[in-house]
């Protein structure tokens, strides 16, 4: 298991699933859900190469928090020169409705995850499905 500051340890599956997104494309996004049977940061679902950011998106609970990471793909333009781009996106939903206790938790744990997660680009912190828009992922990615 990784180290631990604050917050809850993260389960070593969550840096090697990362590092195969990371280096190996084998996945678009990963959904991460703190596990409070062994109070630790676990994969709770992995989205295929081929998956889409609205797959992701629908597989946040609605009244639960959850962190996430999105390889986002997209074409960059210099002058008459296009190329292909990623960008790891670091996604933290914490939904209003969510329990306070959840969120404080999830909150205090974050930080940690995103150190044993090393590669990414943009953090996203979202609590109402709005926050979510792909409309906002693009306008980071800029």
């Amino acid at each position: 298991m990784a180290r631990v500051a604050s917050g809850v340890p993260v389960a070593d599956e969550c840096k090697l699933k990362f590092l195969e997104l990371q280096r190996k494309k084998a996945f678009r996004f990963i959904v991460f859900k703190l596990d409070e049977k062994v109070k630790q940061i676990t994969v709770e679902k992995l989205g295929g190469p081929d998956a889409t950011y609205e797959e992701l998106v629908a597989s946040l609970p609605e009244n639960e928090c959850r962190y996430a990471v999105y390889d986002f793909e997209f074409t960059a333009k210099d002058g008459i020169i296009s190329s292909q781009k990623s960008k790891i996106f670091f996604i933290a939903w914490s939904p209003d409705i969510a329990r306070v206790r959840a969120k404080m938790i999830y909150a205090s744990s974050k930080d940690m995850l995103k150190q044993e997660l090393n590669g990414i680009h943009y953090e996203i912190q979202a609590t109402d499905p709005t926050e979510l828009d792909l409309e906002v992922i693009k306008e980071r990615a800029k």
